[in-house]
């Protein structure tokens, strides 16, 4: 470097013009001089000292470097000046020591929650908090309404309500219960639920065992040992403090902390921690947030001078769930109690028509033949159920009593009139029809049919082609509407059946009959009273109508 580069001088133009002084360029150091000794003036004015370092700013002012590794050792030594003006006596710069004064603050803080930490083990994920909480803040309201909506209520008054009326009532208690969480109710739940759960990630902090590092004989919640704490390397314990902060900055550093702990004590019927010990605890925290010496200690330690600390102040949000669980639970309830009954009422018609339960006529659209879709998660075959009574029924009343019956007023009987008769010859051949279009259907759903081959196929490709899982669908819907389609024929015409069959067993008992004019006839043929078959067929036809309207909706004509 010649001699030229220690002596020239140029002049600096301003912002706003003027030159305002010269820069001396002094190798790669540039000073502005009048900005120096302005510096110099108001440090002069403040009587800084040469033991206060004045010199030693002046030379870093004119000598700082660009260099980085030079700016963090500098900013370094000022973090080391920083603690050791501080009153916290956590921490040695010079040798890098958590010193045994850290330790004691911790131990202090591991005596007063010890016991806390116990008590509140698994606690945050308790739903027995959450609903101590949410019960905390209920209205006189709520508190009447809330012991109707349990399972076991409800149940209780389904023996002396009936099942429509119930739901009914049910549905009216739950909307004037969730009506009652106004913003400001729901507010106060998750404000109490976040104090809870600070409170539980603070006590939960592992003070054992940060403190064995200073003590490796330190035993587990035994407070009569005195222990003896050493000083350790900083590094050892810089994600503990990490830890610490995450959980002690979040916690709410005030003294409206009476009704959480009201809370846990209903949980525990213990008072976790003295209020007047948690009270001096949170201003002790309060204040080592405030001074930010275990943020310091953390960059000296790890060499990291601009290590900003994060946590997250917790927001719990568990009054929007509890609302929409009870309406969800309740609706189960609700819906579970009109399946069971449903399920009763189908028992007991299936024990009068079959002497059975269990009724099996079809091979393929069956519970056994819609296990492969349900497997895949596809709804699969609808009306299984419902098309084996029909195929039953028509297969055990139909073609035997129903039969004999049709056979005797409409092949030998004497109508008055032709299109009476007509109407009932139709809905009995359309029945017979009916039974073995069933039969056929079911049997084009076997595995080795043409139809059967298709399904299988789709079903196995679904999975890597969308477009057969699509084809699947639709060929399923198509199959699902044949089924309730020959439901609610089978249905109708049974229905018209009957009711002509009824119209003839009232017009028998006239003195003058106007329908069917050969009864004498008729009586003769009949192996009994035609009256007492024309009852048990019309019994029959109302047990198995009153079966299929628990499947089919209204508008299929029942």
């Amino acid at each position: 470097m010649s001699s030229k580069d220690f002596t020239d001088e140029k002049k600096i133009k301003s912002p706003n013009g003027p030159a305002f002084g010269k820069i001396s360029i002094i190798g790669t150091y540039y000073i502005d001089i009048k900005l120096l000794f302005a510096h110099i003036t108001i440090m002069a004015k403040k009587n800084v000292s040469e033991n206060d370092g004045f010199f030693e700013k002046i030379v870093g002012l004119i000598f700082r470097s660009s260099d980085p590794e030079a700016e963090k050792k500098r900013q370094l030594k000022n973090i080391a000046k920083e603690l050791l003006k501080s009153k916290y006596r956590f921490y040695k710069p010079g040798s890098g020591e958590a010193l045994p004064g850290m330790a004691k603050f911790f131990f202090d803080i591991y005596k007063t929650v010890a016991a806390a930490q116990t008590l509140l083990y698994a606690g945050q994920s308790s739903n027995v908090v959450q609903n101590i909480i949410i019960e905390s803040v209920f209205t006189e309201k709520q508190r009447k309404i809330a012991p109707l909506l349990t399972e076991e209520s409800i149940r209780e008054r389904a023996n002396t309500i009936q099942v429509k009326v119930l739901v009914k009532q049910v549905k009216e208690e739950l909307s004037a219960f969730v009506s009652e969480f106004d913003n400001n109710r729901i507010a106060e739940i998750d404000r109490l639920y976040s104090r809870f759960t600070a409170l539980t990630a603070f006590v939960g902090f592992d003070y054992h065992f940060l403190l064995k590092k200073f003590d490796s004989s330190l035993p587990e919640r035994n407070f009569n040992y005195t222990p003896h704490f050493e000083a350790i390397r900083g590094e050892y314990v810089v994600d503990d403090l990490k830890d610490f902060i995450s959980v002690a900055w979040p916690l709410p550093m005030d003294s409206a902390w009476a009704d959480t702990f009201a809370i846990i004590k209903t949980y525990r019927e213990v008072e976790p921690v003295a209020p007047g010990a948690w009270n001096k605890l949170m201003s002790r925290i309060q204040d080592l947030k405030n001074s930010r010496i275990l943020e310091k200690i953390i960059q000296h330690s790890s060499k990291d001078p601009v290590y900003n600390v994060s946590y997250t102040t917790g927001s719990e949000h568990i009054a929007a769930p509890y609302i929409e669980k009870l309406k969800t639970q309740t609706e189960l309830v609700l819906n579970k109690l009109q399946q069971e009954r449903q399920n009763n009422k189908v028992n007991d018609l299936l024990m009068k028509l079959f002497e059975a339960t269990e009724i099996v006529r079809l091979r393929n659209y069956s519970e056994r033949g819609n296990a492969v879709f349900q497997q895949k998660m596809i709804s699969g075959y609808l009306y299984y159920d419902p098309l084996n009574y029909m195929k039953a029924f028509l297969i055990d009343y139909f073609k035997k009593d129903i039969r004999e019956v049709s056979e005797l007023v409409l092949v030998r009987g004497q109508w008055s009139t032709a299109t009476l008769a007509n109407e009932m010859s139709e809905a009995y051949h359309s029945l017979l029809e009916t039974s073995n279009k069933i039969t056929a259907f079911d049997e084009s759903l076997a595995e080795d049919s043409d139809l059967g081959v298709k399904l299988k196929t789709l079903t196995m490709r679904m999975d890597r082609d969308k477009e057969a899982g699509n084809i699947l669908r639709s060929q399923l819907k198509d199959i699902n509407e044949r089924a309730l389609n020959f439901l609610t024929n089978g249905s109708q015409n049974l229905v018209v059946y009957a009711r002509n069959l009824k119209n003839i067993l009232e017009d028998k008992e006239k003195p003058h009959p106007e329908i069917i004019i050969n009864w004498k006839e008729l009586d003769h043929y009949s192996e009994e009273p035609f009256k007492d078959r024309g009852v048990a067929v019309y019994k029959q036809i109302y047990l198995f109508i009153t079966l299929m309207q628990m499947f089919l909706k209204p508008s299929s004509g029942q």
